[in-house]
């Protein structure tokens, strides 16, 4: 074997191996990512089965904001905070248990209506100023999270209108 024969083939065999390591980076990537998804979808869901439940039992709306909502649940309040400097949604029951539903959160939205709908749209009328005669709870929201320091899953907006039943 010749000096250039064993320099050939240390090139080859350098090229094999860095197209074999950018694949496995790039594998690893993808099932992390993947992963990570999968755990906020998980979160969203888990977070938007039990606030619609709470929501559909309350007796009513008693306070909201954009970012605050109390209920009266079983004649007692029941509040759902988000904070934007902690990205955290934040459920405080009927005992004053406060319980994080929702982390990594990068908008969340409540919006109030009446159940009355709109003529040739599929929307209700917002609320203004009375919330007793609020009727639906629209709740939106954004969370993501971060792979090897960047931005990586961004998940699509979780939204529901959920009907306050006993109104």
């Amino acid at each position: 074997m010749t000096l250039m024969e064993v320099l050939i083939a240390t090139l080859i065999g350098a090229f094999v191996l860095g197209g074999m390591l950018s694949l496995g980076i790039y594998t690893t990537r993808s099932f992390a990512a993947l992963g990570n998804y999968m755990e906020l979808d998980k979160n969203s869901r888990n977070t938007l089965d039990r606030m619609t439940q709470i929501i559909r039992e309350g007796d009513g709306l008693l306070d909201w904001s954009n970012h605050h909502i109390t209920l009266s649940y079983h004649t007692k309040p029941l509040s759902f905070t988000y904070s934007p400097t902690n990205k955290t949604l934040v459920m405080t029951d009927t005992n004053g248990v406060a319980t994080t539903l929702l982390d990594g959160c990068d908008f969340l939205d409540f919006q109030i209506f009446q159940r009355t709908s709109m003529a040739g749209v599929y929307d209700q009328y917002p609320i203004t100023n009375d919330e007793t005669v609020a009727k639906i709870v629209q709740i939106s929201w954004i969370c993501s999270r971060t792979l090897v320091g960047s931005l990586m899953n961004t998940e699509s907006v979780q939204s529901a209108k959920i009907v306050i039943r006993k109104q």
